[in-house]
């Protein structure tokens, strides 16, 4: 049974969450968890997809391979010159800069990007925190919604099992 998600801007963005100040583990290193369907073009959608194959424990993803090589693109050419190539961050992303705001965190799984439901981090994506007195840029104007949760799946393919699930467990699909 398949079941289609349809996901909403919240009323709240909580960007300046994903910049700096909630606690930063659930566990954290990264990993390379992907799952395993195919399309033969680049719309993705929000469906859940089958189980992941991977040496560790298969978890159940809500993306697809598709998501993943299609945000792997996106990341690199919209998000990696901030949050590096891998959603690894930047060094010191706790530390305040001299203008007092915070270095782009890891999404990686590191961090907390996990403590936020994707409605969130695709609010955070498209508005930016600019308007939270973050630095981050909306890309409402640069990506479409594929793209945008295409972003949040390649970095989600890089947290471990116990990550994602304790980002479920916080009803991280609403």
């Amino acid at each position: 049974m398949t079941r289609q998600y349809t996901f909403t801007t919240p009323a709240i963005l909580l960007l300046a969450a994903l910049a700096g100040g909630c606690s930063d583990r659930a566990g954290g290193q990264d990993s390379d968890q992907d799952s395993n369907q195919t399309s033969n073009n680049n719309s993705v959608t929000a469906t859940p997809a089958s189980p992941v194959t991977a040496a560790a424990p298969a978890t159940r993803r809500w993306y697809t391979q598709d998501h993943v090589t299609l945000g792997k693109t996106v990341f690199l050419e919209h998000c990696a010159r901030c949050h590096g190539e891998n959603a690894e961050g930047t060094p010191d992303w706790k530390q305040t800069l001299p203008d007092g705001n915070y270095p782009p965190p890891p999404l990686n799984g590191t961090a907390h990007a996990w403590h936020h439901p994707l409605s969130v981090l695709r609010s955070s994506i498209l508005e930016g925190g600019i308007p939270l007195g973050g630095t981050m840029p909306a890309f409402a104007d640069k990506l479409n919604d594929d793209e945008i949760y295409a972003a949040i799946a390649y970095f989600q393919s890089k947290w471990r099992d116990d990550i994602y699930n304790a980002w479920e467990k916080r009803d991280g699909l609403r």
